[in-house]
């Protein structure tokens, strides 16, 4: 935390929250963040933690409160306002802001969907869900740009499309999960033209029309990461191994969803812990030499100012 310029003790152990937040719950993101230089890994773990404490609000199996997420988002609204804040989350989100200019409508889109959670068990269209997506995932990715340092206007867009693949990917996967949670996030339109019901997923078998339902979603979130892919080199040299690990081993839960025969009614399919680390060692050897370059062009251009 040094490194990113954190020196309060308070406020290291904020992001500390944050910090353990990820690597308990977003192991295959956290995994990911590694590859980033060291100054900028807080400002990440602030980011997922601030939308994890959020989400549990409203999607735990055990201990939902969905009234106190609208009391600590207004709260956290509030905060933006005066500047400071008492909670940990909320205070090393509100010095990630801070420090990369991230605009407050990406949060307010952010706690809107959360809400949506509340109420809504269904988006009729994928119009719909595409609403609903901007909010709890495509707003994550544009708060992760200025971290990443984009380098092309057009990374804004291919970041959007990153973060709605990242969601339709998890939607497929936890599809069974939902709907004990009493939602469903795979669009209704697309429930009717393969004649599948709310009935039939809950009643966990996996028929020939959910199969089919699967494909077709499986296809339509792989057109996401297809838009989304050249985004990457859009971005800093030293941010484009995080993020490339993250899109491929995103990108392989629907391989993982496939391999299982779409069985993901009563069971959570993952990416096995040899393809992520087949994925993390080669990255952490890229990120490690992009680091380096990055570092002796920046000490050039120092010299090359300095006469």
């Amino acid at each position: 935390m040094d490194e990113a310029g954190i020196e309060d003790p308070g406020l290291q152990a904020a992001f500390e929250v944050c910090r353990r937040l990820h690597a308990a719950h977003g192991r295959t993101y956290y995994l990911a963040t590694l590859l980033l230089p060291r100054a900028k890994r807080p400002y990440v773990w602030a980011l997922y933690g601030f939308a994890r404490y959020a989400d549990e609000f409203v999607d735990s199996l055990t201990d939902p409160h969905p009234d106190a997420l609208v009391t600590w988002g207004t709260a956290f609204l509030d905060a933006l306002d005066t500047g400071a804040t008492q909670d940990p989350v909320g205070r090393a989100m509100l010095t990630t802001m801070r420090r990369w200019d991230i605009p407050r409508h990406h949060v307010e889109a952010f706690l809107e969907s959360m809400q949506m959670d509340i109420t809504v068990t269904g988006y009729p269209t994928y119009a719909d869900l595409e609403h609903y997506m901007y909010g709890s995932a495509a707003v994550i990715g544009l708060q992760m740009l200025p971290i990443l340092e984009p380098i092309h206007p057009d990374a804004a867009v291919r970041a959007r499309a990153l973060g709605e693949a990242f969601q339709m990917s998890n939607f497929i996967r936890d599809a069974g999960e939902d709907l004990r949670r009493g939602r469903v996030y795979l669009p209704l339109e697309d429930l009717d033209a393969f004649g599948v019901t709310r009935e039939a997923l809950a009643g966990d078998v996996v028929t020939a029309p959910i199969r089919e339902l699967l494909r077709f979603e499986i296809e339509r979130t792989r057109r996401l990461y297809a838009f989304a892919g050249p985004g990457i080199e859009m971005l800093h040299p030293t941010s484009r191994d995080c993020v490339r690990a993250a899109f491929d081993l995103y990108r392989g839960i629907l391989d993982q969803v496939e391999n299982a025969d779409y069985q993901v009614l009563d069971r959570r399919v993952s990416v096995p812990l040899r393809r992520r680390l087949a994925v993390a060692v080669p990255g952490m050897r890229r990120a490690r030499v992009a680091r380096r370059d990055a570092a002796r062009r920046d000490a050039a251009r120092r010299d090359c100012a300095g006469g």
